[in-house]
């Protein structure tokens, strides 16, 4: 079976991948989750015409000629107006976010000003306007704020809660299961016999799922046995998306598409022409009603997170409804690299942001045994099938790894 390139087998990954459902949270909640709906403004910001300093709320004609006086006859704070209307010869006390009275068309600052308590003198003449924050001149009621597929950071829900939303429209969560397999495999923290390793992926690909903004659900290791495996995924049906790392190849003990398939899941893709991450596939199988995605992804770690990295969290952004699928940016190669075979690599790298582009600097050794090498790596230097040897200064396309 020839290999299949990394982009045919991602669009077919995302076939069909729209927004899931939504629900309604209320802010404390809403940090790094994904609008599933435009938001709007539900009043006007600022309210009134406010006082933008401390000062004296003035008819700007009247105060026009420095050394004029005016008459104080009252005083406006925030949360406490002056209700009646400035006349010719007058000026009220004013203090930041009060509202403008009617009749005052300026705030003269009280550095501009000279008062006993009685009246004012003006030393600096302000214009027209001076020193007031106009009512809706940062939004207004019904103005646009947010579109769908927007993930919330803490301005946009100090905005929402400004614009007056106590609770947002946000997609759920897709959930995601992920599934281990091999009689290899011990739990962390787990005494090690002589032949085994620790189950590392799950909790690696359970934090990218997290960051990605989908709900991981670790659901242990199952053996190489068919009987264990069809067990096993029997616990995954509630998941919008199944994650199984390991046993994605062909040899004899490589049984997890056999039990997917045994579970009525269809094959829709198998082995892809990436390093690392060749054995990797992808199918859809429906359970009580609902289509689960199926990704099959290798059980080397380091390879396991990459293809993560390359097609869950794009899978996840899909659920979501958030664009573009794979978030890719230009670099600029630091060092020479040899010429590519016929699979495209994707080079762990670090990544100096100081100039533009960026300048990427593969590590020495992208062997994929390498797990703690992947504590150094900020991004993913992809270098196309057959591509030849590459001169340092080279642009190429990187992936991030830190999101």
């Amino acid at each position: 079976m020839a290999l299949m390139p990394v982009a045919e087998a991602l669009e077919r990954v995302l076939t069909g991948a729209g927004q899931i459902e939504r629900e309604n949270v209320g802010l404390r909640f809403a940090l790094g989750r994904t609008l599933g709906a435009p938001v709007f403004a539900t009043l006007t910001q600022p309210p009134f015409d406010a006082s933008a300093m401390d000062g004296y709320a003035v008819r700007a004609a009247d105060a026009s000629v420095p050394g004029v006086g005016l008459m104080l006859v009252g005083e406006a704070a925030a949360g406490r107006a002056f209700d009646e209307t400035v006349k010719s010869g007058e000026a009220v006390r004013i203090f930041t976010g009060a509202p403008v009275p009617k009749g005052a068309d300026a705030v003269l600052i009280q550095e501009d000003a000279r008062s006993d308590g009685q009246r004012i003198g003006v030393l600096e003449a302000p214009p027209v306007g001076a020193n007031i924050r106009q009512r809706g001149q940062d939004f207004s009621d019904g103005a646009r704020l947010f579109d769908a597929g927007r993930r919330l950071g803490p301005r946009d829900i100090l905005l929402a809660a400004a614009a007056g939303h106590a609770t947002l429209p946000v997609v759920r969560k897709p959930i995601v299961a992920i599934l281990a397999t091999g009689n290899e495999l011990v739990e962390p923290g787990e005494p090690l016999g002589p032949d085994q390793i620790v189950s590392s992926n799950s909790y690696g690909l359970a934090a990218l799922v997290e960051a990605a903004g989908g709900a991981p659900q670790i659901m242990g290791i199952a053996d190489d046995t068919m009987e264990d495996l069809k067990d096993a995924l029997r616990t995954t049906h509630g998941a919008d998306i199944l994650v199984t790392t390991g046993g994605a190849s062909v040899g004899d003990h490589d049984l997890v598409w056999p039990a997917l398939e045994a579970s009525g899941a269809h094959l829709e893709l198998h082995k892809i022409a990436m390093r690392p991450g060749k054995p990797l596939f992808f199918g859809t199988r429906t359970v009580g009603g609902k289509l689960q995605r199926c990704l099959g992804l290798p059980g080397n770690p380091v390879s396991a997170l990459i293809t993560g990295r390359v097609f869950l969290v794009p899978l996840i952004g899909a659920l979501l409804g958030r664009q573009p699928a794979l978030d890719s940016f230009e670099a600029q190669l630091a060092i020479d690299i040899p010429a590519n075979g016929p699979r495209d690599h994707y080079m762990r790298a670090t990544l100096d942001r100081s100039g533009s582009p960026p300048l990427a600097t593969p590590i020495a050794n992208q062997d994929s045994s390498r797990i703690a090498a992947l504590r150094e790596a900020e991004c993913l230097v992809v270098v196309p099938a057959n591509a030849p040897a590459l001169r340092a200064g080279t642009k190429v396309s990187a992936i991030n790894f830190d999101f």
